[in-house]
This record gives C-alpha cells, structure tokens and sequence, in this order.
C-alpha cells in the first residue's frame, strides 16, 4: 500500500519533462536531479539494511531502526533513483530547539553522485523551521563526509572522544553545527 501512495505522489508531482530528456538524452540530466526522498516506512528496513551493512563494521540493527520510527521527534528519509530503488537512507533528530543529523547513508554503488549531498540539504531544508542549529558526528577516518559539510557551511566545533565502536577500540567523532537562524 505504501509502494501504491508513494507512486501516487511521485504521478502528482511528476515532471515529465525531466523525465524525457533523462531517457531521449542521457546526459543532459544529471542523475541526481532523477532522485527523490521520501518519508522512510517499515517495507524500506531490508533495503535500508543491506546499505547499513555496506557501509559500517558496526552497523545499526533492525532495532534501532524501529525505534526511531517510535521516537516522536526522530524522523526518517529514503532516497530514491528513478528506478524507485533505494540509494541511500537519512534520519534526524529534531528537539527542543535543535536538530541532530543522526545517520547519512548512500548505497556505495551510488556514493559520489550527489544522493548525499542532496539528503543533507532535505535535512537542513526540514530543520530550517523547526529548530536554531543543526549538529552531527562525523568519523575522523570519513574525509568525503567530512568535506561535504564543511561545503555545506557546517562548522567543526569539537570532539568526542571514543564516541565510535572501531575494530582496534574506539574511534574519536568530529562534531559539527550549523546555524539555521541567520545572523542580523
């Protein structure tokens, strides 16, 4: 049913003229552009999960996944290609104020194509309303990540120590934040 009211949204909000030049002319659109996000729902946790795996040693369980769809204040995301395959998968964290990026994910067949890029700003876009900063957790040994958010406009304000699991221990988080009200 999920699939059914998705598919009924993207036909209302369908730009056919995109789509068109994607199939006439290939590279006249970049791939990108074809991509959609969608609210995340429990028919997308196998598809989500396999890219969870993909990218982590330590990866979230199913769990943890199904809590976040409990929790009020977090909310979940997919991105979509024009296949209707999922490439990669957000949730954030909006409470009291703030909004905490809790995972950023793309498929690593889709990485450096803009499915990244293009979740992050969805999630600013989304915070924007709702809460003053912005803030997430980065790996140190994550410089792609890293460059994207400082490209954003994200700033590097500290470190958590031992924030991640690692095969040899820990791994230190770099915090970032970005504020959404602007400066007068």
């Amino acid at each position: 049913m999920w699939k059914l009211l998705h598919k009924l949204k993207d036909a209302l909000i369908y730009d056919a003229d995109r789509e068109f030049y994607a199939k006439v002319f290939p590279d006249s659109v970049d791939s990108k552009d074809l991509m959609r996000i969608r609210k995340m729902d429990h028919a997308d946790l196998t598809s989500v999960l396999k890219i969870e795996e993909l990218n982590y040693e330590f990866p979230w369980s199913e769990g943890i996944f199904k809590d976040c769809f409990r929790t009020m204040t977090y909310t979940c995301w997919v991105c979509e290609a024009a296949d209707d395959s999922i490439v990669g998968y957000c949730i954030i964290n909006v409470a009291a104020g703030e909004a905490h990026i809790m995972n950023i994910s793309v498929n690593p067949l889709f990485q450096r194509q803009g499915a990244g890029r293009k979740m992050l700003e969805h999630l600013i876009e989304y915070a924007r309303s709702r809460a003053e900063k912005i803030f997430l957790e980065v790996r140190p040994s994550n410089p792609g990540a890293i460059n994207l958010y400082r490209k954003s406009g994200f700033r590097e304000i500290g470190t958590r120590k031992n924030y991640y699991p690692a095969k040899n221990g820990r791994e230190d988080a770099i915090m970032f934040e970005l504020d959404l009200v602007p400066m007068l």
